[in-house]
């Protein structure tokens, strides 16, 4: 009887696998061979890991075969397979990759395989091969913006400080407002997800009002302070500070850090952080909201329990939002700041640098 080969894996090797299995940009393929390592490494069979993964078994003693002989780069890209090697394609890559990076359609923003086939006179499967393995993607943009702000490295080396070397007897506040959330009610009842099928909502919502959460996250424990509230003025912030003057420990400074919305530097505001001076203001440099820790946590409220949320009124919105604190403070998680002032500066002025050329260009 023919005996699979034994699996054993390194840390390392583990922890390569399990990120491949997870990975939601993980090719189909690699995931699959990391499932089926993965699991030849607990000891399964291979027909159990052909039944449980719904693969063929030779499929999967090959792959086992292949991680035994030749470690991770075995599995994770094909084995070179004989053939005649690519001619035409020799002979329009350097073309394709140059009207890609360097002109645009006269029609469009940017190529598609269709329209980069027709102008180089090839197949659309040619244009997406060349485009793959060169790492292009025309059909996708990220947004970027640069700081202008003439105090950016004064404001940056301030905020950062804060964070990497805080203030004896003193508690570091990061600052922010979550305004017009909607309290939106889908039309329909979505279907539940199920295998093979993902979770379902309506498009089409009716709205039932806004509220605006004015949130103040702890540095040093991760806990947050937070209310809602209608509006998002100066008189409301005002209301929002005397919270986090109750809420915090009488003997301690605070250091908040917040943005530059006008609400936070109006005169009434001013004049009660004078009356108050234990307060201090820190602002971050405009177009960074990044640089304000606060942000990461209300991108986790967004996603986890409001996004998909269907809210019936505004007081079940305040609801679900207050009950999302609630749960978070019973087990708090600080965010840790790594990234040092000078390695920030030499990122921006590299990106500077780039966009003072592409204006020239």
């Amino acid at each position: 009887m023919r005996v699979a080969c034994a699996i054993a894996l390194t840390d390392e090797q583990r922890r390569v696998l399990q990120r491949w299995a997870r990975g939601r940009s993980t090719p189909v393929r690699l995931m699959q061979r990391a499932k089926i390592v993965l699991m030849a490494a607990e000891g399964t069979q291979n027909k159990d890991i052909a039944a449980t993964l719904r693969l063929d078994g030779g499929l999967v003693g090959r792959w086992r075969r292949r991680f035994a002989d030749k470690g991770l780069p075995g599995i994770e890209k094909d084995a070179p397979r004989s053939g005649r090697k690519p001619t035409r394609r020799a002979a329009v890559a350097a073309k394709i990759l140059e009207m890609t990076t360097q002109h645009k359609p006269a029609d469009a923003t940017h190529w598609s395989t269709r329209t980069m086939a027709a102008a180089v006179g090839a197949s659309r499967s040619m244009v997406h091969r060349v485009w793959q393995d060169s790492g292009l993607k025309p059909h996708l943009a990220r947004t970027f913006k640069v700081s202008r702000d003439p105090h950016f490295a004064e404001k940056l080396v301030d905020v950062v400080g804060l964070y990497l070397n805080p203030p004896d007897h003193a508690l570091v506040l990061c600052v922010d407002e979550k305004s017009q959330i909607q309290a939106l009610d889908r039309r329909q009842p979505g279907l539940p997800m199920k295998r093979g099928r993902c979770g379902t909502m309506t498009h089409d919502y009716r709205r039932h009002g806004t509220t605006t959460l004015f949130a103040a996250l702890e540095m040093a424990q991760g806990r947050l302070i937070g209310v809602c509230m209608p509006r998002h003025r100066h008189g409301h912030w005002l209301k929002f500070l005397r919270l986090i003057d109750r809420e915090t420990p009488h003997d301690l400074d605070l250091h908040l850090i917040a943005d530059n919305y006008a609400t936070h530097k109006h005169p009434k505001v001013r004049a009660w952080i004078e009356r108050h001076p234990r307060f201090h203001l820190h602002f971050t440099p405009t177009s960074s909201s990044w640089l304000n820790l606060v942000e990461r946590w209300l991108r986790d409220l967004t996603q986890k329990r409001i996004r998909r949320g269907s809210f019936t009124s505004v007081q079940q919105l305040v609801d679900a939002i207050l009950d999302y604190i609630r749960q978070h403070n019973a087990n708090p998680r600080p965010f840790i700041w790594k990234a040092k002032a000078e390695d920030i500066l030499a990122k921006v002025q590299r990106a500077r640098a780039a966009l003072h050329n592409a204006q020239s260009d």
